[in-house]
């Protein structure tokens, strides 16, 4: 009885106060030596590259337990994300997303003008989505690819969404104009890398 008093203790001690230790850096070389200790409620390490028109950023720190792989495409910007749930197990990049093949594909997506552009989905992109974001009082429409993992946990990942709505046809996420700020879209984009 006491041997067994003593093992469940012993590994109450050892799980009670484990908390995951994942790189948290951001640099456009991904190299990163910096890691933290994951806060309660972060159970996974993430690793994201991020390309808005010719800038790629690569991030890399803590995720919540609702951390999905995939890749997201939005004209004009594109980000891919590896989620993994070991200590420092975000040591790898996620794929560069511009590096991905057309898959055959096709969605709209907004381009500062209009949501009627067409765009080439890449790699894993196998959804179309219209999602409606608002920050502050202000609301703004994007469209885009996505892969189904990231379409599947949107609503958990970013903060702010109204809706979401994700289709499999080509060009089903429709043209419906939206005038949109351009300088709009790259904030929310960076929020949305920020953030996650």
């Amino acid at each position: 009885m006491d041997l067994q008093m003593s093992l469940f203790i012993l590994f109450s001690l050892f799980t009670a106060g484990y908390s995951l230790s994942c790189y948290d850096c951001m640099s456009p070389s991904g190299s990163c030596a910096q890691t933290s200790q994951c806060v309660t409620g972060f159970t996974n390490c993430f690793s994201a590259t991020v390309t808005v028109n010719s800038t790629t950023v690569k991030v890399k720190s803590c995720a919540p337990s609702v951390c999905p792989s995939g890749s997201i495409n939005l004209g004009i910007g594109k980000g891919s994300y590896l989620c993994c749930s070991t200590d420092l197990c975000n040591a790898q990049d996620a794929p560069d997303p511009s590096t991905n093949a057309p898959n055959g594909k096709s969605c709209y997506y907004c381009d500062g003008q209009s949501c009627s552009s067409k765009l080439s989905c890449l790699g894993t992109e196998d959804r179309c989505f219209n999602a409606t974001v608002t920050i502050g009082v202000q609301s703004q429409v994007f469209k885009g690819c996505v892969s189904k993992s990231l379409c599947d946990a949107t609503t958990t990942l970013l903060p702010g969404v109204g809706s979401v709505s994700c289709c499999e046809g080509n060009l089903c996420n429709s043209a419906k104009s939206v005038t949109q700020s351009f300088l709009f879209l790259c904030c929310s984009l960076l929020s949305f890398i920020l953030l996650h």
